[in-house]
């Protein structure tokens, strides 16, 4: 990623960690609070910004970046410029305490922009037990939002939302029979748990269940055991790559369910992969499809992307990076000049009824008692090779 524009933002990969070391000048005034001097705020962020998941992680951490870049452009907060130490953790749990330390050791003053629920299993006990706030999760599991965790911040709707909105819309659209395909992990069992409780409303189970490893294509087995029961609907629960092995697998063998996938997909490289066996799945967004340019926060971003990064597509995961980087950036700017870890949580719980720019749907609601952010989803289908938002859900075939 080419971070050209303002200096005080950087992206540094894993293999480059041990170049150009961030040397943090710590006054006398500020020496309690790591990461804070009197020109710069110090945020880390682990993500996948390589291996087969790493366009969720590049996108995330650039949107981000955008923003901040804008920021900063702007004077910063209180005369102090944001940096970003962006590290790689390549959506392997394993290799998440060793990014998490890098971070700690440079003198973080928070974290964000992390990315999948494996990794975030990992992170969040360690940085409660660190003290350090985290920031926007690219993750709705569950475990982030039950029980509260005084540092941790979500932004985004959670997993469960979008399963609720997912099997509530097919039960209405006549689907009764629904199948899931999951990654065998702690993410794909959090949204197959949304998908079981959304169908229990409704008096229903899942009509079958398979599996596949994560950071694998091997899916056949799973699509097989799915197959086997031939449901109406099928909902894929994986990162880009796999999920489009699976629906093209699917078509190629001449069935065609109704497939559905959440968020954490990567739609825009979901739909790269699959060609135009994209087109009709439906997937649930955390955040609206930057084509609504009457909502503010939209043209912010297309506005600021087309500065800092011209070349990059639009997507889904920049924008909610994005947007999570405005979150903690309200947060530092609440907390005031006499920056602290504590105030900065503080600051957050603040924001009440906030609307973002984001469209009806999506409203800030903080307190010492809720950290989960938003609560809502927007529903798109892919037609023509392009996420629209879907207004009629489809029915099934007689």
């Amino acid at each position: 990623m080419n971070c050209t524009g303002v200096r005080a933002v950087r992206i540094r990969r894993r293999s480059a960690l041990l170049l150009g070391t961030f040397a943090i000048m710590v006054s006398s005034a500020l020496a309690e609070t790591p990461g804070v001097t009197s020109s710069n705020i110090l945020i880390g962020s682990c993500s996948a910004l390589d291996g087969p998941a790493r366009f969720l992680g590049n996108q995330t951490v650039l949107g981000a970046t955008a923003y901040l870049h804008s920021v900063n452009d702007e004077g910063g907060i209180f005369g102090r410029k944001v940096q970003l130490l962006a590290d790689d953790d390549g959506y392997d749990p394993a290799k998440a305490p060793a990014c998490f330390q890098r971070l700690i050791t440079e003198g973080v003053f928070a974290l964000g922009f992390f990315v999948g629920t494996p990794t975030a299993k990992v992170y969040v006990p360690m940085a409660e037990e660190a003290k350090i706030p985290v920031v926007g999760l690219f993750t709705g599991a569950q475990m982030l939002y039950e029980p509260i965790k005084h540092y941790i911040i979500n932004v985004r709707a959670s997993y469960y939302d979008e399963t609720h909105e997912q099997v509530d819309k097919l039960w209405d659209a006549e689907f009764h029979k629904v199948g899931v395909i999951y990654q065998d992990d702690a993410f794909g069992k959090t949204v197959l748990e949304g998908v079981k409780l959304a169908l229990q409303k409704h008096n229903s189970a899942p009509e079958a269940v398979g599996t596949f490893e994560r950071n694998t294509l091997d899916v056949d087995s799973g699509l097989k055991a799915v197959m086997a029961a031939r449901p109406q609907a099928v909902v894929v629960v994986g990162p880009y790559a796999p999920v489009a092995t699976i629906v093209k697998k699917a078509h190629a063998s001449g069935w065609r369910p109704q497939f559905l996938t959440v968020s954490f997909v990567g739609t825009e490289e979901f739909i790269k992969e699959a060609g135009a066996d994209a087109d009709g799945t439906i997937i649930t967004q955390v955040v609206p499809p930057y084509d609504h340019i009457d909502y503010p926060t939209v043209a912010l971003y297309r506005k600021t992307l087309e500065k800092y990064y011209p070349a990059t597509p639009l997507s889904f995961v920049s924008f909610e990076g994005f947007v999570d980087a405005m979150v903690m950036v309200e947060g530092l700017k609440r907390a005031g000049e006499d920056l602290t870890r504590e105030k900065f949580i503080a600051a957050i719980e603040s924001i009440h009824d906030m609307n973002f720019g984001l469209g009806p749907l999506l409203v800030l609601n903080y307190s010492t008692t809720n950290h989960k952010g938003f609560g809502q989803v927007y529903s798109t289908v892919v037609r023509n090779g392009q996420p629209a938002l879907l207004r009629d859900w489809p029915t099934p075939e007689k």
